[in-house]
């Protein structure tokens, strides 16, 4: 009865409720303001205190997110000056967990887009300035131009020696680009002779600078399990959560371009390495798909409409499906047995699991899979979906290094020899700045693809290896088979 009662609620907007409320209160305008961006009703919400108790900077926060909600019910628009709105790492933990299943994360970009539009100064600066020059970057060059946002970050935010240790060990691996590459979405797409091996390639900024290992990697492991990627042309930003902190329709229109382009290479399923790209892609399909204003905006803008045809698949996904632990497993000449593996997922590959359709979103279990055939042993632990902070690394760093820490410590208190992740983000928290933690240890970090590129004997330039800050060399050296 309880749940059907919640349903009917959510089924009905808030623009139909009274003017007044009973007793002659004043109208909800914040949770009006609240539903018409996100289309969540903010009265189901009944205080349980798990997006709270769950989420990992809530002990930096000035309002805890249930406490947020209320301020939303009450009309309390002191809300809007808060740490918390702009402290929201986007990890996605509060929805996933809402037993009234609010995005209560949503909410929280729909605050941070109302109080700028209320012309409230941002409560953490930082945050706001990064997601603006982010957002610029993508005006100009069409992708994240790094070394270029790291240095306009660290000039206008007043602090120019901000991660410059991070910046040059970059440099000095060759991970960061020195001149911007401008792309646009193509007006003309030709259509690729697909085979059922072939998928389309999205590989996101990263793959193209700071985690060009990654990129190398996956290339190598992909032709090695006979699977064909194509590289959309012309593919642009997902915009990351700069933009669906900013704004919705931009935050839908970036990846719907991508896949509009894929759509017309007559492919029907594309591959994002990185979380991020992946979650923001399923998520403006499954936003085109069920709000058809938004549909229309896009359709609006690209001067074309996206026919759904797309399927959006993590890597993880795409070499489970697409070759699955028998290929893998063929493919092995060095059994890496005697290694133990704590595989990572971070935040944004299985949650919230009502867009992204993971079955365990908690406790997934897909790396392991694709580890087994490897010969190493995986772990149990608890961390493995624990936000790493995200791009909080650069802008509250101490809160990020805060969180990483804890993963690595959790990872090797339950027996792992290396993390093994597959995002992009991720390993720059867990493993770039692995040495600003003040740990009394090292914990090598991989790419999933890097250490399958190591069982399946592939020489250093093509598993990347030199690029990682924390040398795995030792931990890899002690396996055998």
């Amino acid at each position: 009865m309880v749940e059907n009662a919640a349903n009917s609620l959510k089924q009905e907007p808030l623009e139909n409720a009274p003017s007044e409320q009973p007793g002659g209160s004043a109208a909800p305008e914040l949770a009006r303001t609240v539903e018409r961006a996100t289309g969540e009703n903010a009265f189901l919400c009944y205080q349980c205190g798990r997006c709270s108790s769950g989420c990992p900077v809530v002990e930096h926060m000035d309002v805890m997110p249930n406490q947020v909600m209320r301020a939303v019910q009450l009309n309390d628009r002191s809300i809007l000056q808060s740490k918390s709105i702009w402290l929201c790492a986007s990890c996605q933990t509060c929805t996933t967990r809402c037993p009234q299943n609010l995005d209560v994360a949503g909410i929280m970009d729909a605050l941070r887009i109302e109080a700028k539009a209320s012309g409230l100064p941002p409560a953490i600066p930082d945050v706001d300035l990064f997601s603006r020059l982010f957002l610029k970057n993508v005006d100009l060059f069409g992708r994240v131009y790094e070394l270029g946002l790291m240095a306009s970050m660290n000039m206008m935010s007043g602090k120019p020696f901000a991660n410059m240790a991070l910046g040059g060990g970059m440099l000095k691996r060759g991970k960061l680009k020195f001149l911007p590459s401008v792309t646009r979405p193509p007006k003309q797409v030709e259509t690729v002779a697909a085979h059922p091996n072939t998928v389309a390639y999205y590989p996101g900024c990263s793959l193209h600078s700071t985690a060009r290992e990654y990129d190398r990697s996956i290339r190598r492991v992909m032709e090695s399990v006979d699977l064909e990627l194509v590289e959309p042309p012309g593919w642009v930003c997902c915009g990351s959560s700069p933009a669906h902190t900013s704004d919705p329709k931009r935050a839908t229109l970036l990846p719907v371009q991508n896949l509009q382009t894929v759509e017309r290479m007559g492919l029907d399923a594309v591959t994002a390495p990185c979380s991020a790209c992946f979650a923001r892609m399923k998520t403006a399909a499954h936003t085109v798909a069920h709000n058809p204003e938004m549909a229309r905006e896009v359709e609006r803008e690209t001067g074309s409409s996206y026919g759904g045809s797309v399927k959006v698949k993590s890597l993880v996904e795409t070499l489970l499906e697409r070759a699955g632990p028998e290929k893998v497993a063929a493919q092995v000449k060095k059994k890496l047995t005697g290694l133990k593996v704590a595989c990572y997922y971070g935040c944004l590959m299985t949650r919230p699991p009502q867009i992204l359709e993971a079955e365990h979103p908690e406790y997934p279990m897909q790396i392991e899979e694709l580890i087994a055939p490897l010969g190493a042993e995986t772990v149990d632990w608890s961390y493995k979906t624990d936000c790493c902070g995200g791009t909080l690394g650069l802008t509250q760093t101490d809160v990020a290094l805060e969180l990483t820490a804890k993963i690595l410590r959790n990872a090797r208190d339950c027996g792992a020899d290396i993390v093994v992740t597959a995002c992009p983000l991720c390993h720059v928290n867990l493993d770039a700045r692995q040495s600003q933690m003040g740990l009394d240890f090292q914990m090598p970090v991989l790419y999933l693809t890097q250490l399958m590129a190591v069982a399946f004997g592939c020489e250093e330039k093509e598993t990347g290896l030199n690029k990682n800050f924390v040398d795995p060399a030792p931990v890899l050296a002690r396996t055998g088979g």
